[in-house]
Formats: structure tokens, sequence, C-alpha cells
């Protein structure tokens, strides 16, 4: 049996500025742009992966979710208590440097940790932390 991941979720509350984020500073590439009921889903991933996505979708994305639970979410995505991502790249530090031009907001500047990795922390328009890393060079 092989089981591979094809999908992961993020939410966001402003889908162009997500795309913009996502597209432009990450240089994701946008694979799908759908919406239903009066909600919106887009996929993003890397052309290096293209069977592996990143679902950008509202805080509470199931049309039956009470107004209630919305205003929950909202608050959590706000305060950045939702999950991120963690990608892995080829040289942290020039990443570092590009999604900081791009204006992504840094947690933490390119740093050795003592689990064998280097890496660096951003928060996307939305508040989700991502984080970047690479294993440290000998």
């Amino acid at each position: 049996m092989d089981i591979k991941l094809s999908q992961c979720f993020i939410a966001v509350d402003d889908h162009d500025k997500a795309i913009a984020f996502y597209r432009d500073a990450l240089g994701l590439e946008v694979r799908n742009d759908v919406s239903y009921e009066g909600l919106r889903w887009v996929t993003v991933g890397s052309p290096t992966q293209p069977g592996v996505e990143i679902v950008l979708e509202p805080p509470a994305a199931d049309p039956a979710t009470s107004s209630t639970d919305r205003q929950v979410m909202a608050e959590l995505l706000a305060k950045g208590l939702l999950r991120g991502v963690i990608f892995s790249t080829d040289d942290v530090d020039t990443t570092f440097e590009r999604v900081r031009a791009a204006g992504g907001e840094v947690l933490q500047e390119p740093v050795d940790q003592p689990y064998g990795v280097r890496d660096c922390a951003f928060r996307d328009p939305a508040g989700n932390m991502l984080r970047f890393n690479q294993p440290r060079r000998g």
C-alpha cells in the first residue's frame, strides 16, 4: 500500500491577500480557485511537487457552520492560533530574505536549531505561522 500526502488546509480570511502572499512571496502556483455557496477555496502548490496542494480555505469552511462558530474561528485565526505548515528549502537564508523583502511578517530570523535544521518563521497575511527549514550543512 502506498500512501502519500495530497492536500493540507490553511485557513485564510482574505483569499486575494493570501494568493498574493503564497504566489508572489513564496513562488507557489495557483492551481484552482473555486467558489461555492458564498465560500471560496484556492489551491496552491510548489511547481516541484505537482501532487501536493495547500488548500486556502475560510476559517469555517462548512456552509452549515453556525454564525457563532464562524466568529470563534475568525477570532482564533486573528490571534494566530490555527496551525500553519512547515516548508523545506535548500537555502533558508535566501528564502528568508525573499519572504521578508516581499513584506512577510518575521517571527524568527534564520537560526540553527539543536534538532538538526536551520529554520526561520513568518506569519502569512491571515496570521498563520509558516516555518521554512533546511537540514544543517555539515
